[in-house]
């Protein structure tokens, strides 16, 4: 199978979705309960409809991972210890315990970033956007309701996540900077290929209750899809080395 799909456009933004997918190969045993597969410790929950509909609407090239984030997170590091999880949200992977690391790396998170790297440079996007989703309430840790709907996450280049909660926050959106995850710590994609090339980012993640149906989608991807083109725009009129 192959690691990214693509869907093709003529924007000269870019549209990456890192957790699309809950599928997990046949031949690879995570030894859980299938039922986890439907959780958002297997995929984040909306974030592909999302993607999908918000290159539609601007007309963008979108690459979504076709993994689930239990066999690799594909936005963490290589050498990261959460890359393969042996556990995530109280639920343990068993099937993880004893993988081959390498083989993983070489069969899912290599090709995925190839991908990525192979469009950036055939594409030179003017700005890259991160689509994520998270859960409402985990169930582990402080178990604490996360109240924003939607989080601007970035970490040295804050070029476009600046714009982007002003804009969220004048839409009545409530918006967390650098929440409910910190993009100095979870940043892997974007720094791989945003800042490590000089390119803005909007790091985005959406609460999952609000994009769970097609009514949600569509109004996210909406939203989204007006804040990416004004951002865009004023990125190109101000010329903002990044910061």
């Amino acid at each position: 199978m192959s690691a990214a799909q693509f869907i093709d456009g003529a924007a000269d933004v870019l549209i990456l979705c890192d957790h699309a997918s809950n599928r997990v190969p046949p031949d690879v045993d995570l030894g859980i309960d299938p039922a986890l597969l439907a959780k958002h410790i297997a995929i984040d929950i909306g974030a592909a409809a999302v993607s999908e509909a918000l290159a539609a609407r601007l007309d963008a090239p979108a690459i979504l991972a076709t993994v689930s984030r239990l066999v690799i997170d594909l936005n963490r590091e290589p050498d990261s210890p959460g890359l393969i999880p042996h556990v995530s949200d109280g639920h343990m992977i068993s099937g993880n315990g004893s993988v081959a690391r390498a083989e993983r790396i070489a069969r899912f998170h290599a090709p995925y970033h190839r991908a990525i790297a192979d469009t950036v440079r055939a594409r030179g996007p003017k700005l890259l956007v991160s689509v994520h989703s998270f859960t409402p309430r985990l169930e582990q840790h402080d178990g604490l309701h996360r109240p924003w709907e939607i989080g601007i996450l970035y970490n040295r280049d804050a070029r476009a996540a600046r714009i982007g909660i002003e804009l969220f926050e004048a839409a009545g959106a409530v918006t967390g900077d650098n929440e409910p995850y910190s993009g100095r710590i979870l940043n892997a994609t974007m720094n791989r290929h945003a800042e490590a090339n000089g390119i803005p980012y909007l790091g985005i993640e959406i609460r999952n209750d609000l994009i769970s149906d097609p009514v949600g989608v569509a109004h996210w991807a909406q939203l989204l899809a007006g804040i990416v083109k004004d951002a865009r725009n004023r990125l190109a009129q101000t010329g903002a080395p990044a910061t």
